[in-house]
Formats: C-alpha cells, sequence, structure tokens
C-alpha cells in the first residue's frame, strides 16, 4: 500500500522517467540496427572480414558495462552521449552476428534459382536473402533490444535520464520505494520490449518456416 502511495504521489515524475527510458533505448538500438545490420551484409561477403570484426564486437561484449562508461565519460563527457555509445556498442554483436548468419545459411539453390532467372547480386541480397534471413536478424535485434532496457537503467550513474535515476537516487536515500519505482517499470518494460519484438519476429518469419516450427 505504501508503494502504491508513493506512485500515486510521484507518478509524473515515474511517468516521465520512463518516457526518457523509452526514448533512450529506442534511439539506441535504431542507431545500432543502422550500424550492425549493414556490417553483418559486409562480413557475410567479405570472410575476411569476419574474425576481426566479431572478435572486436566480442572484446567489447566482454568489458563490464560500469568499466565502458568509465572509458567513455572522459571522452564524450556525462549525460546522454556515452550512455547511446555504450548501449549501441553492446547492442551490435546480436545484431552484425545474426545478420551475418541469417545470409549465410540461404539454402544454395535459393540463390542459384535467383541468378538463373537474371537477378542481380543486389536483388538478389534484397529480394531473396534479407527476406529470408530477416526472423534471424530480428532474432538478435530482439535480443539487443531487451539488454538495452537494462543496460540503460546502469547509465543513470553518468547524469542519463531514464528510470535508472529513481532507482539510484533510492539508493542514495535509502528510499525503497523510490527504488521499486525505478525498478518495476523497468522490468515490465523489458517484458514489453520482448513480447513486441517477438510479434515483429513471427510477422517476419515466411510462412513455410512458420508450418516448419509447427511439425
Amino acid at each position: 500500500m505504501h508503494f502504491l502511495s508513493y506512485i500515486a504521489q510521484n507518478g509524473e515524475l515515474v511517468l516521465q522517467s520512463s518516457v526518457e527510458h523509452i526514448q533512450l533505448t529506442l534511439f539506441s538500438i535504431l542507431l545500432a540496427v543502422l550500424i550492425g545490420v549493414p556490417v553483418g551484409i559486409l562480413i557475410s561477403y567479405l570472410s575476411a572480414l569476419q574474425k576481426p570484426v566479431l572478435g572486436g564486437a566480442n572484446v567489447v561484449q566482454a568489458v563490464p558495462s560500469i568499466a565502458l562508461l568509465g572509458f567513455l565519460v572522459p571522452v564524450l563527457g556525462i549525460g546522454e552521449r556515452p550512455a547511446v555509445c555504450m548501449v549501441v556498442l553492446y547492442s551490435l554483436l546480436p545484431i552484425i552476428k545474426n545478420t551475418a548468419i541469417g545470409l549465410a545459411h540461404i539454402n544454395p539453390q535459393t540463390v542459384e534459382a535467383a541468378r538463373g532467372i537474371g537477378m542481380t547480386r543486389f536483388q538478389i541480397l534484397t529480394k531473396v536473402k534479407l527476406p529470408l534471413a530477416l526472423p534471424v536478424i530480428m532474432a538478435g535485434i530482439r535480443i539487443a533490444a531487451v539488454t538495452s532496457v537494462g543496460l540503460v537503467t546502469l547509465t543513470a550513474f553518468i547524469g542519463a535520464a531514464g528510470l535508472g535515476y529513481l532507482i539510484y537516487s533510492g539508493i542514495r536515500t535509502v528510499n525503497t520505494y523510490q527504488i521499486l519505482a525505478g525498478a518495476v517499470p523497468a522490468c515490465l518494460l523489458a517484458l514489453a520490449v520482448d513480447f513486441a519484438a517477438s510479434l515483429v519476429e513471427k510477422a517476419v518469419t515466411p510462412v513455410c518456416y512458420r508450418d516448419q516450427g509447427k511439425k
């Protein structure tokens, strides 16, 4: 009851923090997709780049998020810029990897048939490979999106907006209700993002693949 009373009294702050959290997460994921998908396409065609690119992304994943923020703050300052940069860097690995894997596992006979009817390499990529690889690519984006919700929460330590501000302020003031006011919406947001991404993933899956999954 006390927690609900706190939410009622500070509803505007919780709502504002939630909106800021969503905006920061969506912007970061969109930026990661705009970078990661083209890189994944590139390394699927240039196999020599796969090891260094995926190796570099793996190294970033191995660095603790707080430590990475510590490296970025002296360069980018405090606030949203290092926050977005950190989330983007952490989101790149699943997006790049799933894009490359999805394109690499297209049936060669399908690609050969596309060549046989006179399609160019660009047409094969955009009209054959990408549509077939889209479910795998979307799975990587889904992983990155859900992870980003939690990562954005941590960026409150460097002055970024979002639900992490409520958690951080609650920890400093030993206010349990304020901590929960940030933690509960963050958890609900992560679940909502996962559910929404699963619907998109299902929508982009070709009908023939859906039928295979039911068997």
